[in-house]
């Protein structure tokens, strides 16, 4: 099966600075993302029902970019956050770029936004 890429958008109240944290801390991401978290140097361990996932944070700019590899990744597949705050309204937006098979775009999209919505009342918006 194909995989392909896809990029979302949410736009946040909440600044880069806040968002940065719940992207990175493992006491964050547990409150909107897995069910927990475990960080040694730059490997996290994520859990979900039972079954874990590790990714390695391979790129991190502070309140701008945060890119993840998962150890069972494709080659070339990632998963990645940036922000940054729209000059014309002040808000801050949130690009998400992950990877799935082909035909599983929608339903990829759809856990992103349901994860994303859990996100934004975590951190205030």
């Amino acid at each position: 099966m194909k995989r392909v890429s896809i990029e979302l958008e949410f736009i946040f109240k909440a600044s880069p600075a806040i968002l940065y944290k719940f992207l990175t801390n493992n006491d964050c991401l547990v409150r909107w993302f897995c069910d927990a978290c475990d960080l040694t140097a730059e490997r996290y361990t994520f859990s979900w029902d039972g079954s874990e996932e590790v990714a390695e944070l391979v790129d991190d700019i502070e309140e701008e970019r945060i890119r993840f590899i998962w150890e069972d990744a494709e080659d070339g597949e990632y998963l990645e956050f940036r922000m940054y705050k729209s000059e014309l309204t002040q808000q801050t937006i949130l690009e998400v770029t992950d990877f799935c098979d082909e035909g599983d775009e929608e339903s990829l999209a759809d856990l992103w936004s349901s994860q994303i919505s859990t996100l934004q009342i975590e951190c205030g918006g």
